[in-house]
């Protein structure tokens, strides 16, 4: 006589109160992770004359006109540094961080159809949407290594330290994406509001200015800014022109580490109303 066995039932029950961030769960989960990622790659340049190319276009245009309205009209110092080279170098870190930002905060609601058929680790949702800037900023990576080739300014050891803080500049924008993507389901009014804070949060970091503009007793202050370390750190690992900032980068870890933390605690304890709300 044959023994016919069931096959094995998972049973899902909503989390009450702070749950665990269940990181294995993620992890058994890359494959989609990775899906996920390339699917937004390819939405992105989908149906688009010009494809990937726009990765390089955006950060060079906002070049050219931060280099003419501060390099050229108002003066800013550039720390001895060509001003061309000098916004680039910035803006690369910058535009990988806005564009991961605005996308993992809108990406459980664009998603809705996804969340409310099936069940996954809802964090692969905004991590998918967030990797998925490393790969413009890879393609826009090589017009800085010509820059400096033209300027004559050549690569030190510091050089190395760059993927530091190219993964800085990530989490940076998943830690706020985090939240602002929980509380995006809840209030619709957080994606109206981003273009302001992309905006905002462009100026308050030293993006078309030097950090040295601020006085000494407040940069590490200003190291609350989680960008602020980020791109001079950026800036110091490329060119060298710069003194380390040791104490503006130390702040800046420390508040995106908070940050994070605290978003991920934040995100798993929304995500059970996800699907009801979304």
């Amino acid at each position: 006589m044959r023994l016919v066995t069931e096959p094995p039932h998972t049973v899902l029950r909503p989390s009450s109160g702070w749950v665990g961030l269940n990181l294995g769960e993620l992890w058994h989960s890359r494959e989609l992770l990775f899906f996920l990622t390339w699917r937004d790659i390819k939405v992105r340049y989908k149906q688009t004359a010009l494809g990937a190319a726009w990765a390089v276009i955006q950060p060079l245009l906002s070049m050219l006109v931060l280099t003419f309205f501060f390099g050229r009209l108002a003066r800013v110092p550039s720390n001895n540094i060509p001003y061309p080279l000098f916004a680039y170098s910035a803006l690369l870190p910058w535009q990988l961080f806005a564009y991961a930002l605005t996308e993992s905060s809108n990406s459980v609601v664009v998603n809705e159809r996804l969340i409310t058929k099936v069940y996954f680790p809802r964090l692969v949702i905004p991590l998918a949407s967030a990797l998925a800037g490393l790969v413009d900023f890879t393609i826009a990576f090589p017009l800085v290594v010509v820059m400096m080739m033209w300027y004559h300014i050549m690569p030190t050891a510091a050089f190395l330290t760059l993927p530091i803080f190219v993964v800085f500049a990530a989490a940076a924008a998943l830690a706020a994406g985090l939240w602002l993507c929980a509380l995006n389901v809840q209030y619709r009014d957080v994606r109206h509001t981003l273009t302001f804070i992309v905006q905002f949060w462009l100026f308050a970091s030293p993006v078309a200015y030097p950090s040295s503009l601020i006085p000494a007793r407040w940069r590490p202050l200003y190291g609350l800014n989680p960008m602020a370390g980020v791109i001079e750190g950026f800036r110091w690992a490329l060119l060298r022109r710069v003194p380390f900032p040791g104490p503006m980068i130390a702040v800046s870890s420390f508040v995106t580490t908070v940050i994070l933390v605290g978003g991920l605690f934040y995100f798993r304890r929304m995500e059970r109303t996800f699907a009801d709300v979304v």
